[in-house]
Order: C-alpha cells, then sequence, then structure tokens
C-alpha cells in the first residue's frame, strides 16, 4: 500500500463526512443513547475520536508531549480515562461534535506536509505516521460502527474501507501481543471480497492459513464490532482461526468485543416487530 499523507487526510475527511451525515442531525436526547460499547453513550463516542485526535497529533508534532501523557496514563489507565471523561462530561452532543470537528481539522493540517515515513509513539509500539492516520481512519470507521448500530441504521460501507482492512490484517501480531500470547511463526493471507465486488489481498501467496470473506465482514471482525460467529469468514489453518477470536486492529488491552449473536438477536427483534406493526389494524392501532 504506497503511503500518501495527501490521500490518506482525504480519506479521513471523507470517513468524518460519514459520521456527520448520521450524528450531525441528532437533537439532545438522541446524543445520550446507549451504543453497544459498554457505558458509552454516543456522545462519548464522539469525544472518544476527538481526544484521541489530539493524541495523534502531538505524537506527530511534540513526540516529548505525548510521551509524558502515555506514562501518566499508564500509571493508572483507569483513573486517566475517568479524568479526560470528567473533563468532557459537560458537552453536549452538538459540542462534542464540533471538538472532533476542531480536533480533526488540527490533526490534519499539522501532519499533511511531513513525512509519510517518521516514525511517531502510540499507545502501543510506535508506528509510521502512515499508520497513525490509518489508524485514525480506522477507529472513525469502527466508533461510527457503534453509533450506526445504536441508531438502528445501515452502515453503508465507504470508499475508505480498504484502509480499515488494511490495518486489520497488519494488526495480527498485535492482537496476540495484547493477549499475551507468542505472536505465531506462520503467516495469515487474507483476501476479501470488497464492496464493489474486486478482491482485497493481504499476505504472502504462499501462506498455508488463510482468512477469506466478505471485506465488511474482516473490517467488523478485526474492530471488534461484530463477534467472527456472526459473518461469514472462513478461516483455513490453526492459526487463522486462533487469529479471528483475537482480531485487534486497535492498540490498548484486548477489548470487550461482541457476544455471539448479540446483533443477529437485536435484528431478529426488530424483524418481529416490524412485522407485528404490519398486522395491526388501523382500528386498532
Amino acid at each position: 500500500m504506497a503511503a500518501s499523507i495527501a490521500a490518506l487526510c482525504a480519506d479521513l475527511l471523507s470517513e468524518t463526512s460519514v459520521l456527520d451525515h448520521l450524528v450531525g442531525p441528532l437533537d439532545g436526547d438522541a446524543w445520550a443513547a446507549a451504543s453497544a460499547a459498554p457505558g458509552w453513550t454516543l456522545r462519548d463516542q464522539i469525544v472518544h475520536l476527538a481526544r484521541t485526535d489530539e493524541a495523534a497529533r502531538l505524537s506527530a508534532t511534540d513526540p516529548a508531549r505525548f510521551v509524558e501523557m502515555k506514562t501518566e496514563m499508564s500509571r493508572d489507565r483507569n483513573a486517566w480515562i475517568e479524568r479526560i471523561r470528567r473533563a468532557d462530561e459537560a458537552k453536549s452532543g452538538t459540542e462534542a461534535l464540533g471538538l472532533l470537528h476542531e480536533e480533526r481539522a488540527m490533526l490534519v493540517d499539522a501532519v499533511r506536509n511531513l513525512d509519510a515515513g517518521i516514525h511517531v509513539p502510540w499507545f502501543g509500539p510506535d508506528m509510521t505516521l502512515a499508520s497513525s492516520l490509518t489508524a485514525r481512519i480506522m477507529e472513525t470507521w469502527a466508533h461510527g460502527q457503534d453509533c450506526f448500530d445504536a441508531l438502528g441504521v445501515e452502515h453503508v460501507p465507504s470508499p475508505t474501507l480498504h484502509n480499515v482492512a488494511f490495518i486489520g490484517a497488519r494488526a495480527l501480531p498485535n492482537s496476540y501481543r495484547a493477549h499475551g500470547r507468542p505472536v505465531p511463526d506462520a503467516g495469515v493471507r487474507v483476501e476479501l471480497e470488497a464492496p464493489d465486488g474486486s478482491e482485497w489481498v493481504f499476505g504472502r501467496d504462499d501462506a498455508t492459513n488463510m482468512v477469506q470473506g466478505p471485506a465488511v465482514d474482516f473490517c467488523l471482525v478485526v474492530t471488534q464490532r461484530r463477534h467472527v460467529a456472526d459473518t461469514a469468514l472462513v478461516a483455513r489453518g490453526d492459526v487463522a482461526a486462533e487469529w479471528l477470536t483475537i482480531a485487534q486492529a486497535f492498540a490498548g488491552p484486548p477489548g470487550q468485543g461482541r457476544a455471539p449473536g448479540q446483533f443477529l438477536r437485536v435484528a431478529i427483534a426488530q424483524s418481529m416487530e416490524a412485522k407485528s406493526l404490519e398486522t395491526k389494524s388501523p382500528e386498532r392501532g
């Protein structure tokens, strides 16, 4: 994947626009809706994106300051997260979205003329600036998925989805390290059907372990927005099968993920409710 800061910035802003169209029209009460992430409202999802944009900007422009922040967080991660949350808890949903726009614009302005290959610190391993921006796209898509799920709206794949698949395929070592497991020697080849019908392939041709299936399903699994059992992904080989149970494209400790059947049950309930409404007569309501 040829790294272009200009292209990655454009993709990040494009994915931001998708999220804007979803949450921009929300009123005050709607922002308080619970998302699939336990304890997180829609407003919390947006604030999280804004504050991680701020961290990404610092990592690229003031690495020493970022490392100080990372060190502070490592002393007591939960206390640090709670302090950050309280700093923004008075913001309305509209104000949170405004904060995201502000932080995202500052991030793009700060990095657009930097070299894609420079290394920047992060909460996980250090990475290139190109990877950092790709991670911002991935997180925007993933937390956007939480918002789409909470509002019961279909998340139509955008052209930026390739970035999510790319970083997800590259994150196999991170998935194992996050779970305290040794990184396997065997590589995994990933063959995905893109939304436009083309094929996205990651990994070596001679890999004996393979993951195949829809690109959207793969992206949902590596961002832990769906359990692999609720997707059409097929794993060939022990390493591939194990990886899909712990896949994690984001930095930090293992996420809670989603339960098997969690969204299937929601879809069934919504379908039954819709059928019930259709069968009611106008007189009976």
